[in-house]
C-alpha cells in the first residue's frame, strides 16, 4: 500500500494523508530519535528490517523527510536565554526584503528568521548567554541589518512547550 500510494498520488500529491499508520510511526519515531539503527527502528513500528529501510528511502527521495541531526542542550552549551526579536522593515520591496535576509543568513547569532504577516515583517530567535551577550549583538548585529526601521525584542521566561517534531 505504502509504494502504491507513492504511485498513484506522485511526488506533486504526496501529502501526510497518504500515509499508513507504520509509516507515521516511523516518521514519529525518526523525529525523536533518528540515530537508532534501523533493525531497532522496524522492532518499533513491527516491520522487517528491508521492508523499514525500504520505507526510509522512499520517504526521503519524497522529501518527507528533509534530513538528520542531533538536538543541541541550548542550557548546557551556556545559551540559556532566548530572545525573539520582531523587525519591521523601512519598505517591503522585493530589494529590501532580499538584502535583510541575505545578512540575515550570514548571521550565525540569529538562530531562525521568520518572514511575516502582521504588524512586523520578521521574527528573529536569538539564544544567548547573558544579557551582555544579547546586548553585543542587538549593537553589532541586528541593529546593522539592512532596511530596519524598528526592533522590538522580547525575553522568552521559560519554555512552557518545546518543539518536539511535527505532528504526524
Amino acid at each position: 500500500m505504502f509504494e502504491q500510494n507513492f504511485i498513484n498520488h506522485g511526488i506533486a500529491r504526496m501529502n501526510i494523508a497518504d500515509l499508513d499508520k507504520a509509516d507515521r510511526r516511523l516518521l514519529r519515531e525518526l523525529q525523536s530519535n533518528s540515530s537508532r539503527s534501523v533493525a531497532e527502528l522496524a522492532d518499533l513500528v513491527n516491520l522487517s528490517a528491508s521492508s523499514c529501510h525500504r520505507r526510509i528511502k522512499l520517504l526521503e527521495q519524497r522529501g518527507m523527510i528533509s534530513g538528520y541531526g542531533a538536538q543541541l542542550g541550548r542550557e548546557k552549551l551556556g545559551l540559556s536565554i532566548e530572545f525573539f526579536v520582531e523587525i519591521s522593515l523601512v519598505a517591503q520591496t522585493e530589494e529590501n526584503l532580499e538584502a535583510f535576509e541575505n545578512a540575515v543568513r550570514r548571521l550565525p547569532d540569529i538562530l531562525e528568521c521568520h518572514l511575516m504577516g502582521g504588524q512586523y515583517d520578521y521574527l528573529l530567535r536569538i539564544a544567548v548567554s547573558s544579557a551582555a551577550d544579547y546586548e553585543r549583538i542587538h549593537r553589532r548585529a541586528i541593529t546593522r541589518l539592512p532596511g530596519v526601521a524598528r526592533i522590538q525584542s522580547s525575553l522568552a521566561l521559560r519554555t512552557v512547550k518545546p518543539w518536539t517534531g511535527l505532528p504526524v
